[in-house]
């Protein structure tokens, strides 16, 4: 039987001389072959055959700091604690741990340790004198065994013990993983059965890479799997491994940036494309280019940019193509230019069923239009066909005045932002009021090489408070979406859960100013964006794409810190808004999906659902369920009656 064995270290109980003897206990236990030190306090660290239970630090030392330093000492043996219970709530005495600082002191110890800390109790501990027998029988679970030592003839007995435990290997093509590394395994999901073309590239939570694909842009994780192909047939392999898997979460991440997209997850499997991010020019002439899905716009402009080309993109470099491609794409040149999806001419999928698709106006077009706006539904997007426009230098600014009447100020935005010319679009972002004062920020395009017009189409923005600060330049897109960090090997880092509102404004009323500066001064939003329409955007037909709300003058955007309490106040804003944009959304209640999609929307996507993902393999994003019924679908095996019901008037 494969046996993982470690020890366990009390530094304050006399073991060595504090930290620097566990490091000394654990380079020998390394030496050995063993697999894992857990660093304990100096009592109540557990018993034979249980989980180690918590105990506090003593002689001035916490468990995080010692496995810290202990992994400094060491290379290749995993590594963890045993930190002091913290309550549930926040407690009333100086002793007690404090919920926050706990969870904080473990991202920091496995952000310093790497792939080999093992958070949580993920081991067996065995009395200090127990045998081989008593020790295969405790991991006859597959749970690492450590046994308590206090000097190095009790670590020279461990090594005895394990004989030829210690590294283990696994099937197929996949790299060796540790005993330890193995035990950090979800439950639900069945590894060795991880396809070959796969295995190579494919991040369990054991694996150095994972805190670097774990979670997202804003958003904490802990999937149990991340694959990552980089063909169509690889993303198919993926899909398979997903069906047999759909008692787990499963989230789909291009780039990982998404406010509101299941990129992320708690024990499932992510499938990430962000190495199908090739940009390649098809037709110079028709400006015709294929982009992948794992692209970030903020590369995308710099390959256009020699060409004089430039896509709309949103506001943030980035953001990967596959998740705004296929949700909308409201950006910086969108008055001017229109949407993003609105220069989709064809995307390649891969269906649910593994089965490779090519839709454009001409092949699958019912398919085309949904993933114009639903996208999330249908499929996993490898390719896009984008027909992209001449851009040169452009007027690039970032305004920051002060509004002491911030109802004002909206209203006046509302005016100037919505009677701009369309070569014209600013957004606006503010937060909470301080001291009777609101920051504006204003982040502007003019699509125009001319200085003076850009002078001209800004001025009168100036209305909406006193300037505090500004930068204004003619520049090239690429170097505004070049503005964006660059996401190392190191990948995202977000925490929690993003806390985010969405919605449609039809036009910015006195009344809804007022409403939105009582939400502002409740102080319980941090960020608060106005995004303006119109102009190309509105030129699109409002059935031409899922995407159906092209009449709003605004897209808005509201994030706080509790959802319950930002969607009680935010559903007291509905009576002036319409609809709402997916891409910003965090409320899963099943009304935001009709907020979404307009009834016959909604009903023919839903119809078209029935028939590209009858088993709902894509379904943690704003999921369209194939069969649930609701008040526009009172027949979920015909919704087509529906539309054409809602068509006929």
């Amino acid at each position: 039987m494969e046996l993982a064995l470690g020890i366990l270290v009390e530094p304050g109980d006399g073991s060595g001389s504090g930290a620097s003897g566990a490091a000394a206990l654990a380079r020998q236990a390394e030496a050995g072959g063993l697999d894992l030190v857990v660093v304990g306090g100096a009592a109540g660290s557990g018993a034979a055959g249980s989980s180690a239970a918590g105990s506090a630090p003593t002689a001035g030392l916490d468990p995080w700091t010692v496995a810290v330093w202990v992994a400094g000492g060491t290379e290749r043996i995993g590594v963890g604690t045993v930190p002091a219970d913290a309550p549930d709530a926040p407690p009333t005495d100086a002793e007690t741990p404090v919920p926050s600082v706990v969870e904080k002191a473990w991202q920091s110890a496995a952000l310093l340790v790497g792939p080999r800390f093992v958070a949580g109790a993920r081991w067996v501990v065995a009395p200090a004198g127990a045998g081989r027998a008593e020790l295969e029988a405790l991991g006859a679970d597959g749970l690492p065994v450590v046994v308590p030592v206090r000097d190095s003839d009790d670590v020279a007995r461990v090594v005895d013990l394990a004989g030829t435990a210690g590294t283990a290997g696994r099937s197929g093509t996949g790299p060796r993983r540790t005993a330890v590394a193995r035990a950090l395994r979800r439950a639900g999901i069945d590894y060795d059965a991880v396809p070959d073309s796969l295995a190579a590239t494919a991040v369990e939570p054991g694996d150095r890479e994972y805190l670097g694909v774990s979670s997202n842009y804003l958003r904490g994780g802990a999937p149990g799997l991340v694959l990552r192909p980089e063909t169509p047939q690889q993303v198919a392999d993926a899909l398979a491994f997903a069906r047999a898997h759909t008692h787990v979460p499963l989230g789909v991440r291009s780039a990982g940036h998404g406010v509101s997209g299941r990129s992320t997850n708690d024990g499932g499997v992510v499938l990430d494309v962000g190495r199908m991010n090739r940009v390649e020019v098809l037709d110079e002439a028709r400006r015709l280019v294929r982009i992948g899905p794992g692209a970030t716009w903020k590369q995308v402009a710099a390959a256009l940019d020699p060409y004089g080309w430039a896509l709309g993109s949103g506001d943030y470099g980035g953001v990967g193509v596959g998740g705004l491609a296929t949700a909308g794409g409201i950006g910086l040149l969108g008055r001017a230019h229109g949407l993003t999806i609105d220069h989709l001419r064809a995307v390649e999928l891969v269906l649910a069923d593994g089965t490779p698709v090519r839709a454009s106006a001409d092949e699958n077009p019912d398919l085309f239009w949904a993933v114009r706006g639903a996208g999330a539904n249908f499929g996993v997007a490898t390719a896009f066909e984008f027909e992209v426009y001449d851009v040169g230098e452009v007027g690039w600014a970032k305004l920051s005045l002060v509004s002491t009447d911030i109802e004002k100020s909206l209203l006046r935005f509302g005016e100037v932002a919505g009677a701009a010319p369309r070569d014209t679009t600013v957004f606006l972002v503010t937060g909470r009021p301080r001291r009777g004062q609101s920051t504006i920020q204003l982040y502007a395009i003019v699509d125009s090489p001319d200085p003076q017009v850009v002078v001209e189409r800004l001025t009168p923005f100036l209305d909406l408070g006193v300037l505090v600060q500004q930068e204004v330049y003619l520049t090239r897109y690429k170097e505004i979406m070049g503005q964006a960090a660059d996401v190392g090997p190191d990948g995202h880092h977000g925490q929690g859960e993003p806390v985010s509102r969405s919605a449609f404004l039809p036009a910015m009323t006195p009344e809804a100013a007022h409403d939105t500066a009582e939400l502002l001064r409740s102080g319980q939003v941090f960020f608060y964006e106005l995004r303006p329409m119109g102009g190309a955007i509105a030129d699109v037909p409002a059935d031409a794409t899922a995407f159906a709300h092209r009449t709003p003058a605004f897209q808005v955007t509201a994030m706080g810190v509790d959802q319950d309490d930002l969607d009680a106040r935010w559903d007291r804003l509905a009576r002036h808004t319409d609809g709402l944009y997916l891409s910003f959304e965090t409320d899963l209640r099943p009304e935001r999906l009709h907020d979404a999609f307009p009834p016959p929307v909604l009903a023919r996507l839903r119809d078209l659902k029935r028939r590209y993902d009858p088993t709902n393999l894509f379904r943690d994003n704003f999921n369209i369920d194939p069969f649930d019924t609701d008040p526009f679908d009172t027949d979920p095996r015909d919704g087509s009656a529906v539309v054409r019901a809602a068509e006929e008037g």
